[in-house]
């Protein structure tokens, strides 16, 4: 059975240590003790990484789609069989409360088994020809070796949403998860490894260098697509990188979510969807709600609610019963938090309800709810990435619709009505990849996942992820006019 806890990169089927030695620390946010010292790779690996994958590329797309979907499978059973220790894994290594964990755990799980039903559908096109004596046909072809970089804070669920459909497609993969959490990942790869994954077709590139890494795999001509999730400003570095060799491209980048509550809404369920939203993963989430848009009949009712909610909500360590916000991912978070805050504050912000660090320790932030919001507050136009609720107060449907598409950001949003007219007029004028109506969460392998504006472009999940990993083939056959009966 496979050992629970890796600490080496994983390439080309070898576990190993970079070739300097180095090592860097992963430590539990909750309690800042060292989980694991992990090998610290660099530009020599991820060519290694590189190598391996290309390699594995012709073995691995020449299998049938069948072949790659049983070994997806069996890494889906796999997972599901640790599920609980994952679970505690991802806890220990990224905070999030353990009930938290286990549900991105089966999330997770979720895509290798959706992708595995999709690489059975990767079908071409018979397209009527213009010319009698030739067909046309397109074909559907995996893109190559993918380069994917994943986030902290769904280690679990942001690597199967890459890995999955990449390798349903027929492509190799190298990763370079976030610093903060690669425990995740590695043991992702080695039950991969167990469900029979030939070598190089996953390679794990842990690293406290992203920058050294992901040059090697930007710059790489091998690499043909590059995944990216994190924030806008890195993934605009990543693609004016890319271009150099005019790599395939999916960005997921940052999001500015509003939460619009009007005046004909459930007030329970608007306000058990808002909790849901923001305080899921300490707010660590890039579809969390990031502003609250709240029509002026049911603004003080709503926010009277939220202010209960939000103070019942337990703070602490992910392991402990009961916990429903966890920590940050680290300092730099919290500060983050503490600097939106003060500015927003000192301009005039209201702070209703919490607004400093937790008795729980220097990571933990107090579950904060901040009224008289307003848009040239650093609160409104930043993404928060934190247990902070901001609310705005409007008055008319036109209002809301200008306030919440007034971001550069357009990955998430969500609105309450019990208004089916109001539903489809909103829900088509906002300037979002996502839009969920009356519910707080969105997020399903089944529907497609991704933003406009500046939170990238490219879908993952359903039945057009696959397509992030394909490159469509037109193939002309002609010479096909029938000929003379030779036969005698």
């Amino acid at each position: 059975m496979t050992t629970f806890l890796h600490d080496k990169a994983y390439i080309g089927g070898v576990w190993r240590d970079a070739a300097s030695g180095r090592r860097f620390t992963v430590r539990n946010p909750a309690d800042g003790t060292d989980i694991a010292q992990v090998a610290d790779c660099g530009a020599a690996e991820a060519e290694a990484a590189i190598a391996a994958a290309e390699a594995a590329l012709p073995a691995w797309r020449a299998r049938t789609a069948a072949d790659r979907a049983e070994h997806l499978r069996r890494w889906h059973r796999l997972i599901l069989d640790r599920a609980e220790e994952f679970a505690a894994l991802v806890t220990r290594e990224m905070g999030k409360p353990l009930a938290e964990a286990a549900g991105e755990i089966l999330y997770g799980a979720s895509f290798i088994s959706w992708f595995a039903e999709e690489a059975l559908r990767a079908n071409g096109e018979l397209i009527p020809s213009p010319w009698p004596d030739a067909r046309i046909v397109t074909t559907r072809q995996p893109v190559g070796v993918v380069a994917a970089i994943t986030p902290w804070n769904f280690p679990v669920a942001m690597v199967t949403r890459k890995a999955a459909p990449a390798l349903a497609a027929g492509c190799t993969m190298v990763l370079k998860p976030a610093e903060d959490t690669p425990l995740s990942s590695l043991l992702l790869a080695a039950l991969a490894e167990e469900a029979g994954i030939p070598a190089g077709v996953l390679n794990v590139v842990p690293t406290s260098r992203p920058g050294e890494v992901g040059d090697v795999l930007l710059d790489s001509p091998a690499v043909r697509k590059i995944s990216f999730t994190g924030s806008t400003e890195t993934g605009r570095h990543l693609l004016a990188r890319a271009a150099a060799t005019v790599k395939r491209a999916s960005m997921e980048l940052g999001g500015n979510a509003p939460f619009i509550v009007f005046d004909d809404a459930d007030l329970d369920a608007a306000v058990e969807g808002a909790i849901a939203s923001k305080y899921r993963n300490a707010g660590q989430t890039c579809v969390c709600a990031n502003r609250f848009l709240v029509q002026s009949g049911i603004h003080d009712a709503f926010v009277a609610r939220l202010a209960e909610r939000t103070r019942a909500l337990k703070v602490g360590p992910g392991m402990e019963r009961g916990v429903a916000v966890g920590p940050l991912i680290n300092i730099r978070a919290v500060e983050k938090v503490e600097r939106l805050l003060a500015a927003s504050v000192a301009a005039g912000a209201n702070l209703t309800l919490g607004g400093a660090r937790h008795e729980r320790g220097d990571l933990f932030f107090s579950p904060t709810l901040v009224t008289e919001v307003t848009p040239a507050m650093p609160i409104w136009s930043e993404e928060i990435f934190g247990p902070v609720a901001a609310v705005v107060r409007f008055d008319s449907e036109e209002e809301a619709i200008r306030l919440a598409n007034s971001t550069p950001y357009g990955l998430a949003a969500y609105f309450y009505t019990a208004d089916l007219g109001r539903a489809w007029r909103v829900g088509e004028a906002l300037e979002f990849g996502m839009v969920a109506v009356n519910s707080g969460i969105l997020s399903t392998e089944v529907a497609p996942f991704g933003g406009v504006k500046q939170s990238g472009y490219g879908r993952e999940g359903s039945s057009l992820g696959l397509g992030e990993y394909q490159d469509v083939k037109y193939l002309l056959m002609g010479g096909l006019a029938a000929r003379g009966d030779n036969s005698k």
